[in-house]
């Protein structure tokens, strides 16, 4: 989590609280029996997790179509390798810039620059395909980071991501001013290097590209100027438990209550298809008429 989240006195996350390995596969199973064909792992860090591995292969025993990972790619290098051998389909890198200042200013933490980098060479020389690098762009920030990103991840046959800098949470200090559009991005992007736009994909975040000379492609993700909240289909679990039907939701529904108190399948079943059945998250959609004062979940509780 960035460091502004944590001080004297913070209270973390007792293991006892946090879901086991048992009851991540089993709430997994629980989604994947009620269609659910993709799980992807995020955080907060997922390799901080001792037991990620063992997590990642008995997810892969669930036969899930699409098992990805979500990673600030810090502990990756020595983690690929076992990450590959269990099971694990694609990989995500969290990179925001190459410049090692900016990335410690976007990152807010103790991580380097230069361990990213040889995660993701590990994750490749271990076969991991493909590999994702998301960047967040953040104006005054990293806007001058973009055509390196892109000459980055074209020469290392990678996927870029550029997302649009999201009010997620309540502690970031996020003012609409500070966002660069996707089509901002991309006419800096396409001046350089043509682009040729793809058909979108039924409920994908992403707005692909490919370049024009056929080396790779590039993405956009715009939930702030473009918001695509009615073809959403994620849920987040959080570590806790919590089940969030949006990303920047205000709370979520207990799981790990009912499955500590020895709920059936076929009733967690019933909790989730409710509150999914339920669900009325547009929030993309109206943050404009809301208050500034609505507490979010924070990022580090539920992922990207």
């Amino acid at each position: 989590m960035p460091r502004s989240h944590y001080g004297p006195g913070h209270r973390f996350l007792a293991v006892s609280e946090q879901l086991s390995a048992d009851e991540i596969v089993r709430l997994a199973s629980v989604f994947v029996s009620l269609g659910a064909t993709k799980i992807r792992l995020t955080g907060g860090e997922p390799l901080l997790r001792p037991d990620l591995v063992e997590i990642v292969r008995r997810l892969h025993d669930l036969d899930v179509p699409d098992l990805a990972l979500t990673t600030n790619g810090a502990l990756l290098h020595s983690l690929a390798g076992p990450l590959a051998r269990a099971g694990l389909g694609r990989l995500t890198v969290s990179l925001d810039s190459l410049d090692p200042a900016v990335f410690a200013a976007m990152s807010d933490s103790r991580v380097d620059l230069a361990e990213v980098l040889e995660g993701i060479a590990a994750a490749q020389a271990v076969g991991l395909h493909p590999i994702k690098l998301n960047c967040m762009i953040r104006r005054g920030v990293n806007e001058s980071s973009v055509l390196r990103l892109v000459d980055f991840a074209r020469s290392g046959g990678l996927v870029l991501r550029f997302i649009e800098y999201m009010d997620v949470g309540s502690s970031n200090g996020w003012r609409r001013e500070d966002v660069v559009t996707a089509q901002e991005i991309l006419d800096v992007v396409s001046r350089e290097h043509p682009l040729v736009e793809e058909a979108r994909e039924p409920s994908a975040v992403a707005q692909r590209y490919r370049f024009a000379d056929g080396h790779g492609e590039v993405g956009v993700i715009a939930s702030v100027s473009r918001p695509f909240c009615g073809d959403c289909t994620r849920a987040r679990l959080g570590s806790d438990g919590h089940l969030y039907t949006c990303l920047f939701a205000v709370s979520g529904l207990d799981l790990r209550a009912p499955l500590r108190a020895g709920a059936r399948d076929d009733e967690l079943r019933q909790l989730v298809s409710t509150l999914w059945q339920r669900r009325a998250d547009h929030y993309s959609e109206v943050r404009a008429s809301l208050t500034s004062s609505l507490r979010r979940i924070e990022m580090s509780y539920v992922g990207g």
